[in-house]
């Protein structure tokens, strides 16, 4: 049941931006790595080329990223965030950030440090 108020919780922090959570975090890794590919960003997010290229699909009809044919290799595409993008992430991210320290207010000190030591052993 905490895992639904949790999802909730931040659905609803999210809902102002018209973004779910994978949009997200698309938008977060093209800006980190600007001209990624939409493989690359599949492979690393674990997700099918058809669920990511819909995602893709979505943020650059709202202008929230640009598609260009590489220099390079002219099959390969490089998405990067427009600027629009970079205002809209960044309201993403604040929205974030107050999720998480509603988060954190459920907890202790000595509970929210235990919980994230577990948390860090997912990323060994």
């Amino acid at each position: 049941m905490a895992y639904v108020a949790i999802r909730r919780h931040f659905e609803v922090a999210m809902v102002r931006l018209d973004l779910t959570q994978k949009q997200t975090s698309v938008l977060w890794l093209i800006e980190a790595n600007a001209g990624v590919s939409q493989i690359a960003l599949a492979n690393e997010l674990g997700m099918d080329r058809a669920s990511m290229m819909a995602i893709v699909d979505r943020l650059e009809e709202r202008g929230l990223i640009q598609r260009k044919r590489s220099a390079e290799d002219g099959r390969r595409q490089e998405l990067n965030v427009t600027a629009k993008g970079r205002k809209v992430l960044a309201q993403a991210k604040a929205a974030i950030h107050e999720h998480e320290k509603w988060i954190g207010q459920k907890f202790t000190k000595a509970e929210l440090n235990g919980f994230i030591d577990g948390l860090k052993r997912f990323g060994r």
